[in-house]
């Protein structure tokens, strides 16, 4: 029989490794907001605390809450636990990740809604004990002030509360009572609203069942929805739905399009800077892409075209199911996804028709802000965009080697007739 040998991995060194797979601060506090919504939650509470080096953060959840083996199976790297379909949470690391790559001491405080007898039970996951005894376990952290302010916010009838401590990944290490180190969780707290009321919309407008409401130290979220809906202007295209086969895997992807009005067709000059967005308006136009229902990444178009200024009002709304998560190869941090190259022919098409309508839409502001009283892009320009983009779905199911011949074609174009390049959409 050959021989066979367990080798389990050092739990310091790995768990050490683990803090770096990528989270920032909002994405960090939203991995955690994904298991809420998966208990079932409708409120979610989130409370950032600074206080030099005892500063805190707080998730508080009105979820339907663990039993101490549903604890601690949830603080157990890899949890065993499986996901339904449409779960938020995917390889069973979010909440160690996602606590640990901000601080060093995370305590979970949980109690089991509809229980018999709701016992409270509360378990910490330490780093500096994990790194001291070089094993993955965790303690009952007793009753500290702030463990008994997370079993006060714990609601009656069930729900979870995260507790951060130490955190040594927002705070300078030589000064962090500091002027700086109060400013950069100041700055923190705003991005991270900003963030939650961006990736989670479709669940706080109710879009997504009962509305679902997020606070912010005390602060209720308004969703931040990136297509406008409440604008009249605004221009919305024909739904497509594509079917996509990869393997063994198969599902359906839809894509819904979107033109912004231009400045001087929005309801108001607030509104269009606040549909501008976190990373205002030319980077966040593109795709808009959803899992479950939640944004997990957003602005450009996937590297089907490029960011330019004068498409910088179109946006679009992809979504996908959990089903599709391998194809998509969503990553831990649920920040970063790849469109899947069976797709992007599909999207090239519907995609040019919307950056034509975006630019169409800018232009005629240009003009109008300028007095050019010249004719709009004319109607045989988006034909000839339309031909280009004919030529290439063309070219792509002729095979690869017609496909490869057909970019050469258009590198030549580019340096001979770059007009014509530009007037058949081949940029």
């Amino acid at each position: 029989m050959t021989s066979r040998r367990s080798l389990t991995p050092s739990a310091a060194r790995l768990t050490m490794s683990l803090r770096d797979i990528g989270y920032d601060f909002p994405a960090a506090v939203a991995d955690l907001v994904d298991n809420s919504v998966s208990a079932g939650a409708r409120r979610v509470d989130i409370v950032i605390e600074f206080d030099g080096s005892a500063s805190r953060v707080f998730i508080a959840d009105d979820g339907s809450g663990m039993t101490t083996y549903g604890l601690h199976e949830a603080l157990r790297f890899g949890s065993r636990q499986g996901y339904k379909a449409g779960d938020l949470g995917r390889y069973g690391l979010g909440l160690k990740t996602a606590s640990l790559s901000q601080a060093r001491r995370i305590t979970v405080v949980s109690r089991r809604q509809g229980a018999t007898r709701p016992l409270i039970t509360a378990r910490t996951l330490d780093l500096d004990l994990i790194v001291e005894l070089d094993d993955w376990i965790v303690v009952d952290p007793g009753r500290t002030p702030e463990v008994d302010r997370a079993r006060e916010m714990l609601p009656e009838d069930g729900g979870t509360v995260v507790l951060w401590e130490t955190l040594d990944r927002l705070l300078p290490e030589q000064n962090p009572e500091g002027g700086w180190a109060r400013r950069r969780i100041d700055a923190l707290t705003a991005k991270t609203s900003a963030h939650m009321a961006m990736v989670f919309h479709r669940f706080i407008s109710g879009e997504v069942g009962e509305p679902l409401v997020i606070t912010v130290n005390g602060e209720k979220l308004r969703p931040w929805n990136p297509f406008a809906p409440d604008e009249d202007a605004r221009q919305e295209l024909p739904r497509r739905t594509f079917e996509i086969t990869i393997g063994d895997v198969s599902g359906h992807v839809s894509l819904q399009r979107f033109v912004l009005p231009s400045r001087d067709a929005f309801s108001s000059p607030a509104e269009f800077e606040k549909l501008s967005g976190p990373l205002k308006w030319n980077r966040q136009q593109g795709l808009y892409i959803y899992r479950a229902d939640r944004l997990v990444q957003w602005g450009g178009w996937g590297g089907i075209r490029g960011i330019d200024e004068h498409t910088k009002l179109g946006r679009a709304a992809l979504d996908f199911t959990t089903d599709l998560d391998a194809v998509f190869q969503v990553n831990v941090a649920k920040m970063r996804v790849t469109l899947p190259a069976e797709l992007r022919p599909m999207l090239e098409r519907p995609l040019t028709e919307l950056c034509l309508r975006a630019d169409d839409a800018y232009r005629k502001t240009s003009k109008r802000s300028t007095g050019d009283k010249g004719s709009p892009r004319s109607e045989s320009s988006a034909e000839r965009h339309t031909y280009g983009l004919a030529l290439r779905a063309a070219a792509m199911q002729s095979g690869p080697g017609d496909y490869a011949a057909f970019k050469r074609i258009v590198e030549s174009l580019r340096s001979s007739a770059p007009d014509i390049v530009s007037d058949l959409g081949l940029e």
